[in-house]
């Protein structure tokens, strides 16, 4: 019978102390989000073979933000902070895989791919290491 005044849907009602009802209200919208992330390329940038620049300025064309690319407002901040390593700073819902999927991409852009890796070396840290050729040809000369 209640279902017939509500047009079928059915009511969730408050427990008169708190407990039950909808999850996360209006107040819950409200939290600002803040994400700091960090690409560290210092090593292939100090042997001169990746242009941090360069890659600031892809991040700065291909990150999307409300599904369009270069839409980042100032809900996504990119910087350069010290030597090789950028700084992502975002203020809206943001992942970590998604900037590592971006890196990637610019590595596989730029023929780095073969001899540069993606790294995460701790929470919201990414690091681009060298594949290790070194050992591989030490193996090859013992065979």
């Amino acid at each position: 019978m209640n279902s017939r005044l509500n047009g079928g849907f059915s009511v969730i009602q408050k427990h008169p102390h708190g407990a039950g009802g909808l999850k996360g209200g209006p107040k819950a919208s409200k939290q600002k989000i803040t994400k700091k992330f960090i690409i560290n390329c210092s090593q292939p940038a100090s042997d001169k073979i990746f242009d941090v620049s360069a890659f600031e300025k892809f991040l700065h064309d291909k990150i999307k933000v409300d599904g369009l690319t270069s839409n980042l407002g100032d809900k996504v901040e990119i910087s350069q902070s010290g030597d090789g390593k950028l700084e992502v700073i975002a203020h809206i819902n943001f992942s970590g895989r998604y900037l590592k999927y971006l890196t990637k991409k610019y590595l596989k852009k730029q023929q780095l791919r073969d001899w540069l890796r993606v790294v995460s070396t701790s929470r919201n840290v990414y690091e681009l290491r060298f594949f290790n050729v070194v050992n591989d040809e030490a193996e090859e000369d013992e065979e």
